[in-house]
């Protein structure tokens, strides 16, 4: 398990993305939203998904980067391939992951959700050190927010399926869920 300290967990590597704001004034996390990204895409092990959140990203290092290089984007964790853990934002304040969405009829999730990046794409596997950092980062989350629940885990698929399709099919759900229950 890991611990929560000032909104931020102790055990990860913290780099401050400038890409969040206040939640909604009484307005805790009740809802995880897991992601996959890999920069470019379907490349592992680099900087740029840090660079990226911090707003630091060299879009003269690959093509692909044109691409995004307006974007302000973050998200609460990353846990990379290796299974290690990087925040960027406070727990106590929205990152700027789930873009337009809704669920359960409630729009903006960014204001009441958690974003958890893992360094992946939709069709490669996900790595099992990816799964055991995950899962103790639900569990500690859904410890020090009783809102969370296991109906409370999705996907961005699920929050925005018109728009994205991540963390793809790649995702062992039934995986991941039975090892929380």
């Amino acid at each position: 398990m890991f611990k929560v300290r000032n909104s931020i967990f102790v055990e990860a590597e913290f780099i401050e993305s400038p890409n969040s704001s206040l939640r909604p004034e009484g307005t805790e996390p009740s809802i995880i939203v897991i992601h996959n990204i890999s920069l470019p895409p379907g490349e592992f092990g680099t900087s740029y998904i840090k660079d990226f959140f911090t707003n630091n990203l060299d879009i003269t290092s690959h093509s692909y980067f044109q691409e995004i290089k307006d974007l302000k984007v973050s998200s609460h964790l990353l846990i990379d391939r290796e299974g290690n853990l990087v925040q960027f934002v406070p727990f106590s304040r929205s990152a700027w992951h789930a873009g337009i969405s809704s669920f359960k009829g409630k729009k903006n999730c960014n204001d009441f959700s958690i974003g958890i990046e893992l360094e992946g794409a939709d069709d490669i596997p996900y790595a099992e050190n990816q799964y055991l950092t995950l899962h103790k980062v639900s569990k500690s989350l859904m410890e020090a927010y009783p809102k969370i629940s296991l109906d409370n885990i999705v996907g961005h698929s699920d929050i925005a399926p018109d728009r994205k399709s991540d963390p793809g099919n790649s995702f062992d759900w039934n995986r991941y869920k039975q090892d929380l229950s």
